[in-house]
């Protein structure tokens, strides 16, 4: 899976279990709105990356 699909993948999962906490209260699913937002950032910062050495490469 390349980085652009597993952060789009990530954002599915942050937007699911964010509903979750906002709409039912499930606490647990706060928790893993936060993780996922964590592994979205890292992941921001690695697609940059990427970008920046494709665009250089030309």
């Amino acid at each position: 899976m390349t980085t652009h699909e597993t952060l789009v993948s990530l954002w599915d999962t942050y937007v699911a279990e964010n509903a979750k906490f906002e709409e039912k209260g499930v606490k647990v699913a706060g928790s893993r709105a936060r993780k996922a937002l964590n592994e979205i950032s890292k992941l921001c910062k690695e697609r940059r990356k990427e970008i920046s050495e494709s665009k250089n490469a030309e």
